[in-house]
């Protein structure tokens, strides 16, 4: 009997033991490839720690009360860290608060919160992604000239940033230039080329475009093809795609201000790993861009930047 009680508790110890910690990772949307890295940088450090991944995100970037769900889901679910690119910087607070208040640790990455209950922050740098991008735009221009910009959507810290950096940068340090419009394109290709439309009809000397996400991006090259401006009006962006290099190697694309979202989710897995291993991650992790032209696209560095091995993971 003694025997075979103590297999019984060496057994249920083994199983405890074998049961791997849960960490909800929670992106802004799914569809578009920039996400796919993201999982798959998400996945990479489940593997390296040996934790489950538990993904889960809205089909589209503006589905601010389905991303509330998802959170209080997984706080139900008592997962034990969360990983969160906010959608909406007012709007996700309160399920953050209450998944503090559960005592899960959260991460948030990609975007900011108006908070400052979640444990750490992991992201680029995008205000400084929105002074390169205006650095850029304006050497391709010389210094001078009109442009304009497609924007991605309201209450979105990170690409917030980035157009309060271009703004600035452009009235700081090149008063040749000047902003002729601005638009919303809602991470949108059919509504950014809307957008895109509208200002070129509007402003028919616009020189130079500059946009915030690849959506955007995608959505006002179709614009110019359209109007038969390609290669004539300058073009940059902020994010990447296999479809926005390749317009970038046929010569429709001029820079690209790149980051790193596999390696951002992958920091952003090992912070919550930290600290449930008792360590204490910094309040703030920031992540540097890169200004990316057709120059640079087979450099390895960059390749890697823009191109993880997602097959490998997903």
């Amino acid at each position: 009997m003694k025997r075979r009680a103590f297999a019984g508790a060496v057994l249920l110890a083994a199983c405890g033991g074998a049961k791997k910690r849960r960490i909800a990772v929670i992106p802004k949307g799914t569809a578009h490839l920039f996400w796919a890295s993201v999982h798959a940088g998400a996945l990479a450090a489940g593997r390296k720690f040996d934790v489950e991944i538990v993904w889960n995100g809205p089909a589209t970037e503006t589905e601010y009360d389905r991303q509330i769900q998802i959170v209080d889901s997984m706080v139900t679910q008592r997962v034990d860290g969360i990983c969160l690119a906010a959608s909406e910087r007012k709007a996700l607070v309160g399920a953050v608060d209450r998944a503090v208040a559960a005592g899960i640790p959260v991460t948030v990455f990609d975007s900011g919160l108006d908070s400052t209950s979640y444990m750490s922050f992991v992201g680029t740098d995008n205000t400084l992604a929105g002074r390169l991008g205006a650095r850029t735009l304006a050497g391709l221009l010389g210094g001078k000239g009109h442009v304009a910009v497609v924007l991605h959507a309201p209450g979105s810290v990170s690409t917030m940033d980035r157009e309060a950096g271009f703004r600035e940068t452009m009235a700081k340090e090149f008063p040749g230039i000047t902003i002729v419009a601005e638009q919303f394109g809602m991470s949108d290709r059919a509504k950014a080329r809307a957008a895109a439309e509208n200002i070129l009809a509007a402003n028919p000397g616009v020189e130079g475009l500059f946009t915030t996400t690849e959506p955007s991006a995608a959505g006002v090259l179709l614009a110019l093809k359209g109007r038969a401006l390609v290669g004539k009006v300058k073009l940059v962006t902020n994010d990447s795609s296999d479809a926005l290099v390749e317009q970038m190697r046929a010569g429709r694309l001029d820079a690209m201000i790149a980051q790193d979202p596999f390696g951002m989710a992958f920091q952003a897995v090992e912070t919550v790993v930290d600290k449930l291993n008792g360590k204490t991650p910094p309040k703030r992790i920031d992540l540097q861009p890169r200004v990316v032209t057709v120059r640079d696209l087979d450099n390895p560095e960059v390749r890697q930047m823009l191109k993880p091995d997602l097959k490998k993971y997903l």
